[in-house]
């Protein structure tokens, strides 16, 4: 079905006030959300473009009935665009379930950063590929102590975040799907039985910290003082349990943290009073 882009909230609000933000972004938004990276205009600038007749179309004609339609091009934008993220997140949850994801028990892992080491990874954003790498071992040896199979291998397909449920606020976590349980040599399957957390929160703190004084982010000193604290603020969430024969809810989990980070239907924009309610 055509759509018309310009009557939403979400594009109104960046065609209309976009450049004015750019140019007072450093002065006032830099230090507290970090550089503007180029990626963000060229995001925008196509996303402006989505679904507009005028930036190109393709017309479609139905061999038996000879009727004809114009299909406008899509930005095929990530994380912005509500459509084309829409379809990105069906065909993810697709193909992670009919390629990927074995037949097996899954689990929805959550790992989440103290306040105090969030900004490393705001202005460094190299530092979130290794945030999945260090989430990732973690939950393999974990696994593999437990259940005393060294060599076994999980399988696990991750998406970091960097939004919560505040949308002023940087926050870095990965959400991970995991088999629940490892994949040995001769593919058999080990499944793992539920179990306290606690040794994987540890695990995941000493792989944060080691990776964080390794790029020269912090020092012994400040590792000496997170060590003391009674409550680490490292997060390891499991409570998302999917059983091997519900391939529907394993592809709804994989749908769910492909998300947009923008939910545009709670959006409210008055140009008039130039408000917005989210």
């Amino acid at each position: 079905n055509p759509r018309n882009p310009e009557s939403s909230s979400l594009w109104q609000l960046f065609n209309n006030h976009f450049e004015s933000f750019v140019r007072c972004y450093e002065e006032r938004f830099e230090k507290n959300y970090g550089y503007l990276r180029s990626v963000i205009g060229n995001v925008v600038e196509t996303y402006l473009k989505c679904g507009d007749l005028k930036e190109g179309f393709a017309r479609v004609k139905c061999d038996d009935c000879q009727h004809e339609f114009l299909l406008a091009f899509s930005c095929q934008g990530r994380w912005l665009c509500t459509s084309c993220q829409a379809k990105k997140v069906i065909l993810f949850g697709d193909h992670l379930e009919n390629n990927l994801l074995f037949p097996v028990p899954h689990r929805q892992y959550v790992f989440s950063l103290p306040i105090l080491l969030r900004g490393y990874f705001k202005y460094d954003r190299r530092l979130l590929s290794k945030l999945c790498r260090c989430a990732y071992d973690s939950h393999s040896l974990f696994l593999r102590t437990h259940i005393k199979l060294e060599k076994g291998v999980p399988g696990a397909a991750m998406v970091v975040h960097t939004f919560g449920n505040s949308p002023n606020k940087f926050h870095p976590h990965v959400h991970l799907i995991a088999t629940d349980g490892l994949f040995a040599g001769t593919c058999t399957f080990y499944v793992m039985r539920d179990i306290d957390l606690k040794p994987l929160e540890e695990i995941f703190r000493a792989k944060i910290l080691k990776m964080l004084q390794k790029e020269g982010k912090i020092d012994q000193e400040l590792i000496s003082k997170l060590l003391k604290w009674k409550h680490s603020g490292f997060g390891i969430d499991n409570g998302i349990r999917i059983e091997r024969n519900n391939p529907k809810g394993r592809e709804a989990i994989a749908q769910y943290i492909a998300r947009n980070t923008i939910n545009q239907e709670k959006i409210r924009y008055q140009s008039n009073t130039v408000q917005v309610i989210y």
